[in-house]
């Protein structure tokens, strides 16, 4: 940051390119000051190296958080709003009023939070359960993408539809919030290429690999190490993820095992990110990331954004009485302590999670965790990483690196139904030889399709 408060001109990249309750969200009204303006000239782009400067506070320190928020947006990696309006109104938008306060159905979002909390940019997840896999999961995934796309043009006022680096710092500047798609689970492609390519084609901006299940190629975060059906990810997935980097999307690698997490970041040319996790060492869930695989974003540019969920934050070896933004703010001042505050990002799974932290109970809080850091002594700049420069930084690279992939042919082997137990048992597929071809026509197979039907 300049001494006056303004944008530094650095150089940089140009810009390119379940929970199991109810919920629903949106919004975001800031005005735009002139330093605004700025960003979508040139946002500096943050090295995961980081600095270790302090900066003096001031006394109020709220406001100089709101501040901040004000000049970069703060960019949310996960809202499961989708999935709300799906278990409360079916998705059906004419029952629900996102500008009224929906805190009596116990969501944590809607419109008047989302601007008091200056929400500037939202990835909103197009979970589905996995129980779909092998089942409709395609379709209620294109479900759910409909219904964004649909209350994103509803709610035009306040929300912008966006793919790209570019579009988030636009609709910020416009004064609204740049509305992303994250796929939550990679059953929603349903392990094939093709699907995956229809998603990138419809919005789907990144896809978290695994939900709370293994998918026929990659091992999630609830197997043991010591029990994994593919070591991490299968070839098939290693391609997945190559196929993932030529398209542009990002991998997510929250809710996946430590293993797949490696395979990962070994295949990957891209950036990755968690897009809402936290530091299993503070917090030993294996929902969280360990600092070996953190020591890793510092090359492959990475970000963790951090979750709220309090079963994620607050557990040996640092449990106490009431998970708080104190503690929240130590999960995120560890993760930066090694990869740098480069590596850092904020991924609430707000209306994805039944409890929150004290202090953090929705939408309308962010500004006091963005506090908590100022009172830390974090920089502006660092602070300005943490909410959205980082994550913005890091779609720019996927875009790069999806640009100079541009001549790679696509990916086209099929998955072998050999290739996972699940897979191979599932009867509800089209199993004839002219028909599911991605299965081999091998003696096994054949022997065990004969005697199999979907009931």
């Amino acid at each position: 940051m300049d001494g006056d408060g303004s944008i530094s001109q650095e150089p940089l990249i140009s810009y390119g390119s379940k929970r199991t309750r109810k919920i629903i969200v949106v919004a975001f009204g800031v005005g735009i000051a002139a330093a605004v303006i700025a960003i979508a000239i040139a946002v500096p782009l943050a090295s995961n190296s980081g600095s270790d400067d302090k900066t003096d506070t001031g006394t109020d320190t709220l406001e100089h958080a709101k501040d901040i928020m004000r000049r970069v947006p703060l960019v949310d990696g996960h809202n499961d709003l989708p999935l709300a309006i799906r278990y409360e109104w079916k998705n059906q938008l004419a029952n629900v009023d996102l500008n009224s306060d929906l805190s009596s159905y116990g969501l944590h979002t809607d419109i008047p939070r989302l601007r008091e909390g200056l929400v500037g940019g939202q990835f909103w997840s197009v979970y589905v359960p996995c129980d779909s896999q092998y089942n409709d999961a395609v379709r209620q995934t294109l479900d759910q993408i409909d219904l964004v796309k649909r209350y994103v043009k509803q709610y035009s006022d306040t929300f912008a539809y966006v793919t790209t680096a570019q579009g988030i710092v636009d609709a910020f500047v416009a004064g609204k919030i740049g509305s992303l798609i994250g796929m939550e689970g990679g059953h929603s492609v349903d392990s094939t290429y093709s699907n995956l390519r229809m998603m990138y084609d419809v919005g789907a901006r990144y896809m978290t690999l695994t939900h709370s299940c293994n998918t026929p190629w990659a091992d999630n975060s609830g197997r043991s190490e010591d029990d994994l059906e593919f070591g991490g990810l299968s070839d098939w997935g290693k391609d997945l993820i190559r196929e993932m980097n030529r398209l542009g999307m990002l991998v997510d690698l929250s809710h996946v095992s430590v293993s797949t997490m490696n395979d990962a970041l070994d295949v990957s040319q891209s950036p990755v990110i968690f897009s809402h996790s936290a530091a299993r060492t503070l917090c030993d869930n294996t929902r969280n990331v360990p600092d070996e695989v953190l020591e890793r974003l510092v090359e492959n540019g990475g970000i963790v954004m951090m979750v709220f969920y309090p079963g994620f934050i607050n557990c040996e070896p640092n449990k106490q009485e009431v998970c708080d933004i104190p503690q929240v703010a130590d999960h995120i001042e560890h993760i930066a302590s090694v990869c740098g505050y480069g590596c850092v990002g904020i991924g609430s799974d707000y209306d994805g999670i039944s409890v929150t932290p004290v202090g953090l109970e929705d939408v309308s809080k962010y500004p006091y965790l963005i506090e908590e850091m100022v009172i830390r002594n974090w920089t502006d700049e660092n602070i300005e990483k943490l909410i959205g420069r980082n994550l913005i930084r890091v779609m720019q690279e996927v875009e790069r690196v999806r640009d100079t992939m541009s001549d790679t042919f696509p990916y086209e082997e099929w998955i072998e139904r050999n290739d996972s137990k699940a897979e191979f048992n599932n009867e509800c597929r089209t199993h004839e030889e002219d028909g599911w071809a991605s299965y081999p026509s091998s003696q096994k197979a054949s022997e065990h399709l004969a005697t199999t039907q979907c009931d």
